[in-house]
């Protein structure tokens, strides 16, 4: 019975794949900008006429609602609770931009029964079809979430700072990337440089070292100046790409989304991204 049940979910999955680029946004680390870095990316995108959903995946401390000053109507715990239908829970944060807002109900995600599952494979399918370019924002840290959502996505963005905590805690995961060998694109995000300089150090000394040491190759993403302008967006909950639009964190974000856009190779045989996720967590 149970194996009936497995085949009848993977043959589920097989028929219909999503078409969708889908970008995590990881840190080995809290205090990073990760969640800043996710949301300006999304209105960058949005700007250079991506269709873009920004879904919070941070099982822990999810606080995308309050960076993106929106009201949480619905979250992800519906849906895995039949409550909800995955469409019914996409809300319009800043500019329209579609969003998907975290809840701690993804925590019992390991525990469904299988009618559970295949119900909440089926609902996270139909998200590959929604969107150009699928932001994910993860939690901090190396734990199984944050990895499950990852080594699933096609490319994940490392973001540090020059810190040193920060850039021995993003070794670490680049490192647990590394070992599983999954596929994703890992790319090194410097968020508050103080420098263009500032920041290739940091990416160089990163690189050189999961090279040598990983034989893993981590990507330049860019870096994100440090700017006042961002703290003050912050303070009034707000995207500074939107509340600042021509100070120099905003331009860096541009850039960083110019680079992204750009569509990342995807074998053909690729089973898709919450296909994976799914496969992770079960």
């Amino acid at each position: 019975m149970v194996v009936d049940q497995a085949e009848k979910l993977r043959l589920m999955m097989r028929r219909r794949e999503g078409n969708a680029q889908v970008i995590a946004i990881a840190s080995g680390k809290g205090g990073t900008g990760k969640t800043n870095v996710a949301a300006n990316l999304a209105i960058c995108l949005m700007a250079s006429r991506k269709d873009v959903l920004l879904i919070d995946a941070d099982l822990g401390l999810a606080n995308l609602d309050v960076v993106m000053n929106v009201k949480v109507r619905h979250t992800l715990a519906q849906v895995i609770d039949g409550k909800k239908n995955i469409d019914e829970i996409i809300q319009r944060g800043p500019a329209g931009l579609k969003m998907i807002c975290g809840a701690s109900g993804l925590a019992r995600i390991a525990d469904l029964t299988d009618f559970e599952r295949q119900r909440i494979v089926q609902q996270f399918s139909e998200l590959e079809n929604k969107a150009d370019i699928i932001i994910i924002d993860t939690g901090a840290g190396i734990s199984q979430n944050v990895l499950g959502f990852c080594e699933s996505a096609q490319r994940t963005v490392v973001v540090v700072t020059p810190e040193p905590t920060s850039i021995t805690d993003a070794y670490a995961l680049i490192k647990r990337l590394s070992q599983e060998h999954s596929g994703t694109k890992i790319s090194l995000l410097v968020n508050m440089a103080e420098s263009r300089a500032d920041a290739k150090k940091v990416y160089q000394r990163l690189a050189g070292v999961a090279g040598r040491f990983l034989s893993t190759t981590v990507y330049d993403a860019g870096y994100i100046l440090r700017d006042e302008h961002v703290r003050q967006a912050v303070s009034q909950r707000q995207p500074v790409t939107l509340a600042y639009p021509r100070c120099q964190a905003s331009y860096c974000f541009m850039a960083l989304a110019g680079k992204l856009s750009r569509p990342t190779a995807v074998a053909a045989d690729d089973e898709g991204f919450f296909k994976k996720v799914v496969n992770w967590f079960f």
